[in-house]
């Protein structure tokens, strides 16, 4: 014999099952509307957690307090570019030129007096060919003085002062220094006495010149190479200042 469950049980069971699928729909219906809700505050930029936008310019960041008084910044200290020290040569204060380095010379010729190095460089080429001509005929010609310091020169005119007792007198055997021709490198004593004849002889085809009388031994350069020499002079005389 059967035994029915009473009525009472099926309606309770009925009751619960409505309670779960009411929860369950108010849980779906709730999430629905947080995510609507969610939605809605991304499109109308409302969400909560977003980041404030940092602003490029100097106006303040949105959402960020806003200053009493503008931040400004100090301007940064111009610095002075350095000077390195030139090493340009001094000007004077008038005329704004570079001064001059004044620089001593002494009296000395650079070459010694018996060579031929200190001579013009018209006597000195003249004379080398002369004596490689006379060195073929088996005469050597030495220099004996060739270019002279001022000083040597007026030591020479002064001992010839002394020696001759008057200028017209000393100068017909050594001029002052601003008259001689050894000063200014333009003439040459040579010997021995063979070498003064050969070159007498000769010396008109390399342009040499006996020039005095009196002075076997003084030879310039007088003329052209290959043309005849000057007449000779009776001796020196020095010009009147």
């Amino acid at each position: 014999m059967s035994n029915p469950l009473p009525p009472r049980r099926s309606g309770l069971a009925r009751t619960r099952l409505l309670s779960v699928i009411g929860v369950v729909g108010v849980g779906l219906v709730g999430g629905s509307l947080l995510m609507w809700h969610a939605q809605l505050g991304e499109f109308f930029g409302l969400a909560a957690d977003k980041e404030p936008v940092v602003s490029t310019v100097s106006a303040p960041a949105v959402g960020a307090p806003l200053a009493s008084t503008p931040a400004t910044t100090a301007p940064e200290p111009t610095r002075k570019p350095t000077r390195t020290p030139s090493t340009s040569p001094k000007t004077t204060a008038t005329t704004g030129k570079p001064e001059r380095t004044e620089t001593t010379t002494t009296d000395k010729p650079a070459v010694r007096e018996e060579s031929i190095q200190g001579l013009s460089p018209k006597l000195r080429s003249r004379l080398k060919k002369a004596i490689a001509a006379a060195d073929r005929d088996g005469v050597t010609i030495r220099i004996t003085s060739a270019r002279r310091s001022t000083t040597k020169q007026q030591r020479l005119f002064d001992e010839a002062l002394q020696q001759y007792g008057s200028y017209k007198l000393a100068t017909r055997w050594v001029l002052p220094p601003k008259y001689s021709a050894h000063v200014q490198g333009k003439a040459v004593d040579i010997g021995p006495a063979a070498a003064m004849t050969w070159l007498n002889q000769n010396g008109w085809r390399y342009g040499v010149c006996r020039r005095y009388d009196n002075e076997p031994w003084h030879f310039e350069a007088l003329t052209a190479p290959g043309k005849k020499c000057p007449p000779r002079e009776p001796h020196a005389v020095a010009k009147t200042d």
